[in-house]
């Protein structure tokens, strides 16, 4: 058997994030069509893993800048790409 050697800079992780409303079932109605146009996308080799998280959680989570914690905006912003 031969042992692969696997660089640390030739291994990537693509991570998407994405803040959809899901208040109403119409709403996450439409949340669900992007889970499902990346599961019509899978590659032929590799993983994809799709990590949904409450607002709550997100709000949890600590956000540094080198050594100092960085203040989370008062306000989401938004960006939308057509």
């Amino acid at each position: 058997m031969t042992q692969y050697s696997i660089s640390k800079y030739r291994t990537m992780w693509v991570l998407v994030f994405f803040d959809l409303p899901t208040e109403t079932k119409k709403q996450r109605k439409a949340a669900q069509k992007h889970v499902k146009r990346v599961k019509t996308l899978l590659p032929e080799q590799g993983y994809v893993g799709i990590l949904k998280i409450t607002d709550k959680q997100f709000e949890t989570m600590e956000l540094f800048y080198s050594r100092k914690e960085k203040e989370k905006p008062l306000e989401a912003q938004q960006l939308q790409l057509f």
